[in-house]
């Protein structure tokens, strides 16, 4: 290792990850997210594997910390520092990659502008790989969920959240690759390259005014913001979420539309006792959808065979459950332990916090609510599964219910940032998206990015709006499965290439 070079250019790395705290929300500069690569390419280049790899892992520290410092808030900072040290190897590994390439390619002049391109799809396959790996993996923190207000959120409208990764990370890839080869004989061609970004800047431009789909219907739908104290650590006596709920739900009644009301929707957690096993808790839940005279949604802990499953029912008044929804992907040392006897060892005050975890569901998560309206739903940070957003869409949802609880996470970043990821989902699916939240955020966003309505942080509220229904397929549909599977196979095909290549020397 090149001791010298590392005395600044670590700092360096750690500087690019911390632009993540301002880049996402709530700080929200979305305009910084390009320099996040930008500036760990720089800090890398001209290292050999191994040095690169030991700035990309201290880089990825400062990204990780730096903006998902919301985790540490009432588990301590062991929860934060372990997951960043697991997304830290594959951030390593992929700076390390990157800076390897570098070297034995040795591009000049207009190949640079292909090396910028080999450099954000490997960015993108390590967020690809981040997302999924181990035990489901994290797809939070990607670089395209800095842009929910930002014009660039049309990108995902094209082929998804990767597809704006990779066109953030190009931007920042062409303007490192800029700063080192500015000048000289080999230096980069400033109109090709810039034009590239230009093109990647008017694409969105346009389609802002383009993207306007047309809806099929309308339909009210009153979602209910509880304020429930509805944490992990909640001391509350039993049956006090849900009567938090119920409380607010008598809001609804001060809306004009009260009495036209399509489809009643309160969020994850909502009631506090399964209305499946309590005879109470079902009275009061039919009481209150009788009163709405629709349809109802609301989560809730259900017991089936055994086991215990995060669960969304649809409720018809005077009927009770007729269909449920289990959620797919529980979180991985929250709502689940896996190899609980290995990860106790190292931590098992922490393990034994979560002692007995959530099975997986198995059950698509479309409700049909009327003859001629389908709801998609999905519960907390699924919102960040690529996967089950286009199930939902494929299963014929015409709008989408995200149903959460952010109460563990207090007055942090961490509500806005899944807010955000509500915001860019709309626009990728074609979809509007209801994310109602026991605290906050809740909001319902229109497929163009637009905010149809929102409620006040830790207040009690309603949201009653006429929502747009949508059928119809966007690119990123279509495009979306694919773009990661095949940006993964030509990053790794062109990485065997350049090290068959160097072995053939």
């Amino acid at each position: 290792m090149k001791i010298p070079q590392l005395l600044w250019r670590i700092p360096l790395g750690a500087g690019g990850g911390l632009i993540a705290l301002y880049a996402f929300p709530t700080e929200n500069i979305w305009i910084l997210a390009p320099l996040i690569p930008a500036v760990i390419l720089l800090a890398s280049l001209g290292l050999g594997f191994w040095s690169a790899a030991l700035v990309g892992f201290i880089a990825s520290q400062a990204f990780y910390i730096s903006h998902i410092e919301w985790i540490s808030l009432y588990l301590g900072p062991v929860p934060l520092i372990a997951l960043s040290t697991l997304q830290s190897f594959f951030f390593a590994l992929a700076v390390g990659a990157t800076a390897w390439l570098y070297k034995k390619w040795k591009p000049k002049k207009n190949a640079l502008l292909l090396f910028a391109v080999a450099a954000a799809s490997i960015w993108t396959a390590r967020e690809y790989l981040a997302n999924n790996f181990p035990y489901g993996g994290f797809p939070w923190s990607r670089l395209a969920m800095t842009q929910p207000e930002s014009f660039m959120n049309q990108w995902v409208f094209f082929g998804g959240l990767s597809l704006l990764t990779f066109m953030l990370a190009l931007i920042g890839s062409i303007l490192a690759i800029w700063f080192l080869h500015r000048k000289g004989r080999n230096a980069i061609r400033r109109v090709p390259a810039f034009a590239v970004i230009g093109a990647i800047v008017l694409v969105p431009v346009i389609t802002m005014f383009l993207n306007n789909p047309i809806e099929t219907s309308t339909k009210v739908i009153a979602a209910v913001q509880g304020n429930a104290n509805a944490g992990l650590f909640s001391n509350l006596d039993r049956g006090t979420i849900l009567q938090n709920h119920l409380d607010a739900t008598e809001l609804v009644f001060d809306s004009d539309l009260s009495d036209r009301v399509d489809l009643l929707v309160w969020p994850e957690n909502s009631s506090d006792v399964d209305p499946l096993r309590s005879v109470a808790a079902a009275q009061k839940i039919d009481e209150i959808a009788i009163r709405i005279g629709a349809p109802f949604s609301f989560g809730t802990i259900t017991s089936r065979g055994g086991e215990n499953f995060n669960s969304t029912l649809l409720w018809r008044p005077e009927i009770g459950a007729v269909d449920y929804y289990d959620k797919k992907q529980p979180v991985p040392f929250a709502e689940f332990v896996p190899n609980r006897e290995f990860w106790r060892l190292f931590a098992p005050d922490l393990i034994d916090l979560v002692p007995e975890g959530f099975s997986f569901g198995v059950r698509d998560g479309i409700y049909e609510i009327e003859d001629d309206f389908v709801a998609g739903t999905l519960i907390c940070f699924e919102i960040a599964e690529d996967g089950i957003l286009r199930d939902l869409v494929a299963g014929g949802a015409e709008v989408i219910l995200s149903q959460t609880n952010n109460a563990d996470f207090g007055y942090s970043d961490e509500t806005y940032q899944q807010a955000g990821i509500a915001q860019l989902r709309a626009i990728e699916t074609g979809r509007s998206v209801v994310n109602i939240s026991t605290v906050g955020l809740s909001a319902i966003y229109l497929p163009t990015g637009e905010v149809l309505s929102e409620l006040v942080w830790y207040e009690p509220g309603a949201m009653v709006e006429e929502v747009p229904l949508y059928s119809g397929t966007t690119p990123a549909m279509i495009i979306g499965p694919w773009f990661d599977y095949v940006n993964s196979i030509a990053v790794f095909g062109m990485l065997a290439i350049f090290y068959l290549r160097k072995k053939h020397r």
